[in-house]
């Protein structure tokens, strides 16, 4: 592989990687983005992905994405949206991740796809259902439409960051990560000690 090919595909990778973490906040927001900006020209996804920018997808995904918003601010629906949502944010992480890699081995394309993609979704899922039961807990529900506004924000911000600028959002994502888990490490000294 020549160098504008490598240089393509770590871009490729992280578009896809930054999206994938952003549908673990929201499944249909970066989904939705994805198929704008495939509709615009601003995103050229893969030849068998093509279809993010058709009209069907473009509505479906608007669709999916206001009752996906609104619902997450409903108190109790939030929680049990978390069992659901969990397997649709890995799902949307792979395809994230897989429509943009363009024409590479089909083997290494999936197994990246599913790595990457069902990862960062995954990890950023888990981390905002926890950060739903820890307010719910503190909170008795009443910090959860702070924390859904928070994961809608995020999800956007990291979706338009992806598509215009890729590198930036996956080492925004890094940050992001090592912060939570400084916070952590941090949280439990204290109740050690």
């Amino acid at each position: 592989m020549e160098g504008g090919a490598l240089t393509d595909l770590a871009l490729a990778l992280a578009l896809g990687v930054a999206l994938a973490a952003a549908a673990g906040m929201r499944v249909f927001v970066p989904l939705l983005l994805a198929s704008v900006a495939a509709h615009t020209g601003h995103f050229d996804p893969s030849p068998g992905f093509a279809w993010l920018a058709s009209w069907p997808a473009l509505v479906t995904f608007a669709v999916a994405a206001a009752v996906e918003i609104a619902a997450y601010y409903l108190p109790g629906l939030d929680h049990a949206l978390d069992l659901v949502m969990t397997p649709l944010a890995l799902a949307a992480g792979v395809l994230l991740v897989v429509a943009p890699l363009g024409e590479i081995s089909p083997l290494l394309r999936w197994s990246v796809a599913v790595v990457a993609g069902a990862g960062a979704a995954g990890i950023t899922q888990a981390a905002t259902a926890l950060l739903r039961v820890k307010s719910t807990a503190t909170t008795g529900g009443l910090g959860n439409p702070l924390v859904a506004t928070t994961e809608l924000g995020g999800s956007l911000l990291l979706s338009l960051l992806a598509l215009l600028l890729p590198v930036l959002a996956v080492a925004l994502l890094a940050v992001l990560i090592w912060g939570c888990f400084a916070v952590r490490r941090k949280l439990r000294r204290r109740e050690a000690g």
